[in-house]
């Protein structure tokens, strides 16, 4: 990983500080990869992931949400010009279909809910 973190110190309550992961678009992206196929997690697992593997206490909400949207841009402008799903970032495992913010990605609620259904193992 050729990347530098960078950690901001940041209040935590009255008397305290932490340390606040601002992760790069990259990071973002590299977790999501990471992520099992068929399998939906939330972004508060992934920058909890994020911050522990950085050594910070805690992950930048507004950075990881920022670079999501960034990320299904790309991704569902790559399915959407003949791109192999393969190929493409899946932010589709980290979204419920049915929040608000499916609605503000690229793809919406509906392409979400599709691949998401298209990972799901077939049962025996």
């Amino acid at each position: 990983m050729s990347e530098i973190p960078t950690i901001k110190q940041r209040r935590k309550g009255r008397s305290g500080m932490q340390a606040m992961l601002i992760p790069s678009q990259q990071m973002v992206a590299e977790q999501i990869r990471s992520a099992p196929q068929g399998v939906r997690t939330d972004l508060g697992a992934l920058r909890r992931r994020l911050a522990a593997q950085y050594g910070a206490d805690a992950c930048c909400p507004v950075t990881v949400q920022r670079h999501l949207r960034a990320i299904a841009e790309l991704s569902f402008g790559a399915v959407a010009a003949g791109e192999p799903v393969s190929t493409v970032t899946p932010y589709w495992r980290l979204v419920d279909p049915a929040s608000l913010l499916a609605a503000r990605l690229a793809g919406g609620p509906t392409f979400i809910r599709d691949r998401l259904e298209a990972e799901r193992p077939e049962s025996s």
